[in-house]
C-alpha cells in the first residue's frame, strides 16, 4: 500500500473546483476512472488518462452523479475508448436516454455537458472491483438525491464526490426548488461517519485523512444552513455564479445580463428566498460580494474571474 495509505493502483487526478477530481484504477486486468470533470477540460482530461494508461485501454468508467463537473469528459473518453463501459448511479437513467438536459440540471444552471452514453447502473448495497479489491456502493443523497459514494473495507478509504469535502460539502441543490433536503445531507454525513474512513477521497480538494474533523466542520455548517436557508441560497448563487466565471474566465457584462436571464436557476432562488429583489438586483449584489472577497473583478465592460 502506498505512504499515503491508498489503496494500490489506484491514482487520483486533482482537478480544482470547474472538475471534479478525477481516480483512475490500473489493476492487472482491468482499468477504470471514477468522474471526468468538466467538458471544457475534456481534452485535458483525456490526455492526463491517456499518459496514466501508457497504451492501456479504459475498461470502465463511473459517475458518482450527473452534475456536470463529474460528467462533462465522460462523451470525449467514450470517444477515445469506445469500448469502455459506462456506469451511472440509478435514478437518472431515462434522462440520459433520452438526454433531458432540464432534469439533467445542465440547462437550468447554465452549464453545458456534451451528450454521452451509459452502459449500466451503480446499484446501491452492492460492491465492485476496482483495481484488484472490492468496493462498496453507497447511496448519498442529499447535494444529488441520485449520487452515490465508494468504499473500500479494507483500506477504509472513501471516494465521498460531492457529499464530504475536507471543509464542507455540495450546495444542497433539491433544497434551493423546495425539495427537503438537509436531512438527507445530514443522514449521508452518519453514514460516512459509521463507515468509519481512514482516508477521503473528495470530489475537489486533496485527499484528508481526518475523516471526523470534516464531519464536525460539515455538520456545523449543515446546522447553519438548516437554520437559515436564505444563506444556503445565497451561497448557491456565489457557487453557480463563480463557476460560470471559471468556465469562461472573461465575459463582457451584456453577455453576463442575458446568461442570468436565460438561466432559469437563478429564477427560481430570487422567487423562493428573494422576492424582493429584483433578479439584477440580486446577482449584482452576490457579484459585488464575489468581488469584496477577490473571487471576481469588474474591469469596464468585462466581468473577470480571479
Amino acid at each position: 500500500m502506498p505512504a499515503d495509505g491508498l489503496p494500490a493502483q489506484l491514482q487520483v487526478f486533482e482537478r480544482g473546483w470547474l472538475s471534479a477530481n478525477n481516480i483512475l484504477f490500473t489493476g492487472r486486468e482491468q482499468t477504470a476512472l471514477v468522474d471526468t470533470g468538466y467538458v471544457t477540460h475534456s481534452k485535458q482530461t483525456v490526455a492526463l488518462i491517456e499518459s496514466a494508461l501508457a497504451g492501456r485501454p479504459l475498461d470502465l468508467l463511473l459517475n458518482t452523479h450527473l452534475h456536470s463537473d463529474h460528467c462533462g469528459g465522460n462523451a470525449a473518453l467514450q470517444r477515445r475508448y469506445p469500448t469502455v463501459r459506462s456506469l451511472i448511479p440509478p435514478g437518472e437513467a431515462a434522462s440520459v436516454r433520452r438526454w433531458d438536459e432540464d432534469a439533467l440540471s445542465f440547462r437550468p444552471t447554465g452549464q453545458c455537458c456534451d451528450r454521452f452514453r451509459f452502459d449500466g447502473l451503480l446499484e446501491p448495497g452492492r460492491q465492485m472491483q476496482l483495481g484488484e479489491v472490492a468496493w462498496e456502493i453507497h447511496a448519498a443523497k442529499g447535494h444529488d438525491p441520485h449520487s452515490i459514494i465508494l468504499f473500500e473495507p479494507a483500506s477504509k478509504t472513501l471516494i465521498s464526490a460531492d457529499a464530504l469535502w475536507e471543509n464542507g460539502f455540495g450546495v444542497v441543490f433539491p433544497e434551493l426548488l423546495g425539495e427537503a433536503s438537509f436531512e438527507e445531507v445530514a443522514a449521508t454525513l452518519d453514514l460516512i461517519e459509521a463507515l468509519g474512513p481512514l482516508r477521503v477521497i473528495p470530489g475537489h480538494g486533496s485527499v484528508f485523512h481526518d475523516a471526523p474533523g470534516a464531519l464536525r466542520k460539515a455538520r456545523s455548517r449543515l446546522d447553519g444552513f438548516a437554520r437559515d436557508p436564505v444563506k444556503h441560497a445565497r451561497h448557491a448563487l456565489k457557487v453557480l455564479l463563480k463557476f460560470k466565471l471559471l468556465e469562461l474566465q472573461a465575459i463582457g457584462q451584456a453577455e453576463w445580463s442575458a446568461w442570468l436571464a436565460q438561466t432559469p436557476y437563478f429564477e427560481r432562488i430570487r422567487a423562493r428566498f428573494f422576492d424582493a429583489l429584483t433578479l439584477n438586483e440580486l446577482t449584482s449584489g452576490v457579484l459585488d460580494e464575489l468581488v469584496a472577497v477577490g473571487a471576481a473583478s469588474v474591469e469596464g465592460p468585462k466581468i473577470l474571474n480571479r
